[in-house]
């Protein structure tokens, strides 16, 4: 396929890679099992600032329906979701999986981080609603009617997150 299309536009094929080995040649034992996560002293300042960066981004959502710029709200919707789906791809990724991963011979602790990581996926389920529901408003009608209880409620599970998150979750990230 790439070969065609290296054809298409004046580019010489390259040439055949070395067959992979067949798989029961491989040896048993010779894959080496996954990596753990490392510590990174600045995850949890990261994160910090994100969750500092997400508050301001709603509060922008909300002075700017309260000036009655409706026009303006699903971009700032985008922006939020945009800002908010990276912080929680780095805190799945980078964090939950290094606590998950260094507290893996604590059976009480590793199910008490597995019930939080749940809890908060679905806190940001909500948000992640919230903001969909709202992000294709592109008439005032839509925005005015139930937008506001919305927000509210969508800010007061944002708050949440971010507290338990600082003050319950956050400290449990240290050097192995």
């Amino acid at each position: 396929m790439l070969d065609m299309l290296r054809k298409l536009i004046g580019q010489p094929a390259k040439p055949a890679a070395a067959p992979a080995p067949a798989p029961n040649s491989l040896r048993q034992g010779s894959i080496p099992p996954p990596r753990a996560p490392s510590y990174d002293s600045g995850l949890v300042p990261a994160l910090k600032n994100d969750h500092q960066e997400l508050v301001a981004l709603f509060e922008q959502i909300g002075r700017t329906y309260e000036a009655r710029r409706f026009h303006e709200i699903p971009a700032l919707l985008t922006a939020f979701k945009t800002r908010l789906e990276a912080h929680l791809l780095t805190e799945n990724v980078r964090f939950y999986n290094y606590v998950e991963s260094t507290l893996r011979d604590d059976a009480e602790n590793l199910s008490l981080i597995r019930d939080f990581r749940r809890e908060m996926n679905t806190i940001a389920r909500g948000v992640i609603d919230f903001v969909k529901k709202y992000q294709a408003q592109g008439d005032t009608e839509g925005l005015m009617h139930g937008f506001l209880a919305d927000y509210r409620t969508v800010g007061g599970l944002l708050v949440q997150r971010i507290q338990r998150e600082e003050g319950n979750l956050y400290p449990l990230y240290m050097p192995t």
